[in-house]
């Protein structure tokens, strides 16, 4: 019985002292945290962070920074998470908004809740103006430039727009004619287009942030002249016909025959189908079928005027003129010439009058009305030639081997010059009434 007594009794002091520990063990409290100054600021970034000094009498489970833009931010606002434990820290904060104020908190979680360190704030950086540079003016024509732009700062803020602003005075503006060519930084080209001829015109390139409007320097440039316009003999009557593009040219009856009195621009053969455009020197190079283009690659200025410059594929395929009309054989440019007195006189009756497009008129009547001008050609290596208003040249049909025979007229002579031609090279055409 005692000894059960004794028993009894070592138990309820055993568990009398177990419940003194327990009761005695201190609760846990929330962190003790430092907030770090802040640091590298940017307009959309800094770097902030804190220290963990002691951990409540808990593990610590998260750790970081807190802001806003009030004042004592807490974890329901942004936040980063940098961690566990005790000890300092590094904090980012990103995609903050520029020149704007912000309120800033480390926090350290524990079981018991999270502890704020002290609060810090700081401004984030103004936007500033972008930095941009204006390339220089290329391929001016009568009506259209190219230009563009580097930005090589966004100032701190997303670039909206870019592009060029040009006027005919100077230092232009958006308010403007102006290009819009995408956003953000880096090198951009720019087409101005819809100018007039021989007209100077002022260019900047321009970007937009949040800051507003920068510009780079100004260029300048000259639209080239205007093309004069064709001279006909003003004492004859002209007919007309269209090709498939619905073009109209002059027309005119020399003898037994009917001729055009303008060079041939079409783009199309007569069965409707597209004649490829070959504007790069190596494609015409190598171009074994039917190819075109405009002197100098440049439709604008001198489509209208000077007609299109073919390859001679294009004429052998008997298409290229309007129906009823073809591109004139050998015999059929001897017939002309012997009409008009011998190929040693019968070039100052075709050729244009005056100095408007041939660098001189020696001999030049025009009394047939045929207008000839100087349309110069394409060498086969693809280089652009004799465009400086001495020289006209014309296919015919007749080919012998490699080269096919044309008819050439100079601004020095009356004679008419008839010759074999390499086929590679381009030339003007002109159409004889079937």
């Amino acid at each position: 019985m005692k000894t059960l007594l004794k028993i009894s009794l070592i138990v309820v002091m055993a568990l009398f002292s177990a419940l003194t520990i327990v009761s005695c063990k201190k609760k846990p409290t929330a962190p003790v945290v430092s907030t770090a100054s802040i640091s590298a600021v940017t307009q959309t970034t800094a770097t902030a962070g804190g220290n963990v000094t002691s951990d409540g009498g808990a593990e610590v489970t998260a750790r970081g920074v807190c802001w806003n833009t009030s004042e004592n931010p807490t974890t329901m606002n942004n936040k980063t998470s940098d961690g566990t434990g005790l000890g300092s820290f590094t904090s980012l904060l990103t995609q903050l908004t520029p020149g704007t104020t912000y309120y800033v908190k480390a926090y350290a979680t524990n079981e018991a809740g999270t502890g704020y360190g002290n609060q810090q704030s700081f401004p984030t950086g103004e936007v500033l103006l972008a930095t941009v540079t204006t390339n220089d003016i290329t391929s001016p024509t009568q009506t259209s430039a190219v230009s563009g732009g580097n930005i090589t700062s966004d100032g701190g803020g997303d670039i909206t727009a870019r592009g060029v602003c040009w006027s005919t005075s100077q230092n232009p503006t958006i308010a403007d004619s102006k290009t819009t060519d995408a956003s953000g930084t880096g090198s951009f080209t720019s087409n101005i287009t819809g100018l007039t001829a021989g007209t100077t015109y002022y260019v900047r390139a321009y970007a937009i942030n949040s800051a507003g409007v920068a510009y780079g320097t100004q260029k300048d440039f000259t639209t080239t002249e205007a093309v004069g316009a064709i001279i006909f003999n003003p004492a004859l009557t002209y007919g007309t016909v269209s090709d498939i593009d619905g073009n109209t040219y002059k027309t005119i009856q020399i003898g037994p025959q009917t001729w055009m009195a303008e060079n041939l621009r079409t783009t199309k053969y007569n069965d409707g189908t597209s004649i490829p455009l070959v504007n790069d020197n190596s494609a015409w190079s190598y171009v074994s079928t039917g190819g075109y283009c405009w002197f100098n690659n440049d439709e604008a200025t001198y489509k209208n005027v000077y007609g299109a410059i073919y390859n001679w594929p294009t004429v052998s395929t008997g298409k290229l003129c309007p129906t009823g009309w073809h591109v004139p054989t050998y015999s059929e440019w001897i017939t002309l010439t012997t009409n008009l007195g011998g190929e040693y006189v019968a070039g100052g009756k075709l050729k244009e009058v005056g100095t408007t497009h041939w660098n001189s008129d020696s001999g030049a009547t025009n009394e047939t009305g045929f207008t000839a001008i100087p349309a110069g050609n394409r060498l086969a290596s693809g280089t652009f030639h004799n465009f400086n208003g001495n020289v006209g040249c014309w296919w015919s049909s007749f080919e012998y081997s490699t080269e096919a025979m044309l008819l050439q007229l100079n601004n020095n002579y009356n004679s008419v010059f008839i010759f074999y031609w390499n086929k590679q090279d381009g030339l003007s055409v002109r159409c004889l009434k079937d």
